[in-house]
């Protein structure tokens, strides 16, 4: 079942073009060069409820403007959003008491009061009963182990702990759905680690996440599909599997060899990464140009191998190698 819908979604910003010089500065206050910027250029997709989706590109491709749509916070130009039943932008006020929203460089939590009082004011203002709330709070301070931070004032909380309180603040009210930009932002891998952990499980409970972001380990970790705007378009929507396969057949291998590594560069299909001594080597082996039978053949033949390990693609270089195709247009 669907809990979103979206439907050749666009959105255009109107700016004007002005000179740099004395003159060029004084006509544009009379006449200006109106330039329209497509941010969205009719995106569609679907999420189903309790799904856990990862939205990413690089910047500018139009991720942000997305999120503050399906949060209600811009108007679009057109096209159509249904998000369990609400338009985002027409019923704010009723809609946002239904979801949730953690943003990685902006805080919920009052910078002069412990987090503890913050949670009070969420309580007040969602009209949380005081029993569920305790029940809430409780279960959410619990998987978070945030139960001596949480009376500290806030300005005095590590990067890590406030996070994590922010995730308690926003998810209070138990919204239906949770949008995360860019929520492990500046953490370390501990603290990171337990923010992911809370997630998959507030996910196992029933709750729909919509997560953006850079880290691409957030990606791998949390989400099972994948979407990826570039240039305002929607040119990938699938699985994470399914992404690794953009980078064709293609493995990263580390080889460790008896004999000095001298005869790489005659394989085809292979890409030098780094060399660690004149023998071990990490490199991209295209298997459609040289399968991995034939390239284990060649190197036992003229180096004789002694290790080697084969993995697919990291994430970043796959994403990395999509928008470089999309920009070109191949």
């Amino acid at each position: 079942m669907n809990i979103m819908t979206v439907r050749d979604l666009k959105k255009q910003y109107k700016t004007y073009e002005r000179g740099s010089s004395f003159i060029e500065t004084l006509k544009s206050l009379v006449v200006r060069e109106t330039i329209i910027i497509e941010a969205l250029k009719g995106i569609s997709f679907n999420v189903e409820d309790g799904e856990l989706l990862g939205l990413i590109g690089p910047n500018g491709a139009g991720k942000s403007t997305t999120m503050k749509i399906l949060t209600g916070v811009l108007y679009p130009t057109s096209g159509e959003v249904n998000i369990m039943g609400f338009t985002p932008w027409r019923q704010r006020k009723a809609y946002v008491s239904e979801i949730g929203a953690v943003f990685g460089q902006k805080s919920q939590l009052i910078w002069d009061i412990p987090p503890v009082d913050s949670f009070e004011m969420n309580r007040a203002i969602y009209a949380i009963p005081r029993q569920e709330f305790n029940k809430r709070l409780g279960l959410m301070v619990e998987i978070l182990n945030v139960e001596s931070v949480i009376r500290k004032p806030t300005r005095q909380l590590s990067l890590g702990e406030r996070m994590k309180c922010e995730f308690i603040m926003a998810m209070l009210h138990a919204p239906k759905i949770v949008f995360l930009d860019e929520p492990t932002i500046g953490l370390d891998v501990v603290a990171k680690d337990r923010i992911r952990d809370f997630i998959h499980e507030m996910n196992r409970n029933g709750t729909t996440f919509i997560l953006t972001t850079h880290d691409l380990g957030d990606i791998e970790r949390l989400t099972k599909r994948v979407l990826v705007i570039n240039h305002g378009e929607l040119i990938f929507d699938d699985g994470i599997e399914t992404l690794r396969c953009v980078a064709g057949s293609k493995k990263v291998i580390n080889i460790t060899t008896i004999n000095e590594l001298l005869e790489l560069d005659g394989v085809p299909g292979i890409s030098i990464t780094s060399r660690a001594s004149l023998f071990n080597a990490e490199l991209v082996l295209d298997t459609s140009i040289t399968d991995l039978n034939r390239f284990t053949h060649l190197m036992n033949e003229s180096n004789v191998i002694s290790d080697m390990t084969v993995k697919d693609p990291p994430i970043e270089n796959v994403v990395k190698e999509m928008y470089s195709r999309d920009l070109h247009g191949n």
